[in-house]
Order: structure tokens, then C-alpha cells, then sequence
């Protein structure tokens, strides 16, 4: 695993603008969820994870590859938090033709961790 950047509102945009690789992003998303990767055992510990994750997802899901986890992730945010990049960051979203679902999964996942930071 890669050491992983602060999360701060930089790091948000960063995964936004797709200034950081797709690995780092799922990275921090799975930090934040709990999963550590043990390097002794070359296994994910999962012990930290709450229950409905765990239960689903026993090693860290692909959140920029695969829908189901990302679905997920939109249905564990707040109600109140649901609009926060808009909100807190002044994002407008992508223009048409410029989007398709992984900038969509990368702006959930940046919601999500948007969430984290406790705003």
C-alpha cells in the first residue's frame, strides 16, 4: 500500500480532477472503513470494519470498478451530507459528455470521504 495523502478538501478535489491514481483513492476509502492490510500475513484484516461491510465485502472492494460497492457507499451517507461537494466544495458536478460512471464512482467516493472529515 502507498502512504496515503491528509483527507482535506485538497484531496478531495484531487480525486474529483482525477489527480490521484484509482488505487490511492480506493486506499483511502477502505482506510476509512476500516480495513488494514496486514504485512505479515500478506492478508486484509477486517476486524475494524462495521458489520454490514464486513459481512459483504470481507477484503476492500473495488469502489471505481464496480457498481454494487459504490452503491453502497452513496446509501451509507447521511441524507443531510448527500449534497456536501456541492455544498461545502462548489463543485457543479461534470459537464455532459465528460462523465461516465467512474468519474461518477469518484464522485461518490469523494462525497463519502467528504463525510469523514467530519464537516
Amino acid at each position: 500500500m502507498t502512504e496515503l495523502p491528509p483527507l482535506n478538501e485538497e484531496t478531495i478535489w484531487n480525486i474529483l480532477k482525477e489527480a490521484l491514481d484509482d488505487s490511492t483513492v480506493n486506499e483511502l476509502v477502505w482506510h476509512y472503513l476500516g480495513y488494514r492490510y496486514d504485512d505479515q500475513t500478506k492478508k486484509w484484516d477486517n476486524g475494524n470494519v462495521a458489520p454490514e461491510w464486513r459481512s459483504r465485502y470481507p477484503e476492500p472492494p473495488d469502489f471505481l470498478a464496480n457498481r454494487p460497492p459504490t452503491v453502497q457507499l452513496t446509501r451509507s451517507i447521511p441524507k443531510e451530507n448527500k449534497q456536501l461537494l456541492k455544498e461545502k466544495l462548489g463543485f457543479k458536478g461534470y459537464k455532459i459528455g465528460e462523465f461516465g460512471p467512474r468519474k461518477t464512482r469518484r464522485a461518490t467516493v469523494a462525497n463519502w470521504l467528504l463525510t469523514k472529515m467530519g464537516t
